[in-house]
């Protein structure tokens, strides 16, 4: 119901906010980088992933916000240990019964809320998975990687449906609300920005349609490899976030609208 966030950061901690007033609600302290959190179905749990670093291994945590001790005690009521790679990114499947985790190495598993236990595992991407978002319904989820795609999975069983190919590494990926539309967001590597003129850079946030995995539009403005895309709720807005500093909120045009229920 957006009245709480969750953050994590490199700062070891992931913390609790009120969304109207801005309130700290609950610290976690961490032995490394917050890399991923989020809130169950529910709302009720929250999870978190730590980086592999400074001799620390990388942890999945799980806290019961309705345990006000496990907060208070710093101790989550499971952590999963992951020692072979560390995980990128992760987000909650349908109904919080388990979490599909994506690694460094390019694999997706899926760890049980209640158990820890690995469900399953693929290995699709040759490269680091950079997001992971879901469908509006929890059924499908899509995956952003180093290795130039993006990939669509169904969330339960982790079969692969979709690619979506681009020249660069794609660092986030979103699915429309409404539409058979998915946007992608990359470009090259920070560092090697400064050594290319943007035109060649690939800035620019990509359409591909879901079924046909074609792409179909781009949208230019930032001028700096794009870390992260979102659309709105009611799909009639898309947000990216870049590595030059900026958000940009697009809204689509009527005719976006009137030609997709055409077609």
């Amino acid at each position: 119901d957006t009245r709480h966030v969750l953050t994590g950061s490199a700062d070891n901690s992931c913390r609790l906010w009120d969304c109207e007033t801005g309130k700290q609600l609950a610290l976690v302290k961490t032995s490394s980088a917050v890399r991923t959190c989020g809130f169950d179905f529910g709302g009720n749990i929250i999870m978190f992933s730590t980086d592999k670093q400074m001799g620390y291994q990388c942890f999945v945590s799980f806290f019961d916000l309705r345990d006000s001790s496990q907060i208070e005690k710093n101790e989550p009521y499971m952590k999963i240990p992951c020692s072979d790679s560390k995980i990128t990114s992760a987000v909650w499947g349908p109904l919080g019964e388990f979490i599909i985790a994506g690694h460094e190495s390019g694999e997706l598993n899926q760890f049980s809320a209640k158990s820890g236990e690995q469900l399953s595992n693929i290995k699709e991407h040759t490269k680091q998975i950079n997001d992971i978002q879901t469908s509006r319904d929890m059924t499908m989820f899509i995956t952003a990687s180093k290795d130039n795609t993006a990939k669509l999975f169904d969330c339960t069983t982790l079969e692969h449906l979709k690619t979506f190919r681009t020249e660069r590494p794609v660092n986030s990926a979103a699915l429309s609300p409404i539409f058979d539309h998915v946007v992608l967001g990359g470009g090259q590597e920070a560092m090697d920005v400064t050594t290319t003129s943007t035109r060649i850079g690939k800035f620019e946030a990509r359409f591909f349609h879901l079924a046909f995995e074609e792409e179909f539009g781009r949208v230019k403005g930032h001028f700096g490899p794009i870390n992260s895309v979102a659309f709105h709720p009611d799909g009639k807005s898309y947000s990216s976030g870049g590595e030059d500093g900026y958000v940009r909120i697009h809204y689509f045009d009527p005719q976006y609208f009137e030609f997709e229920f055409e077609a």
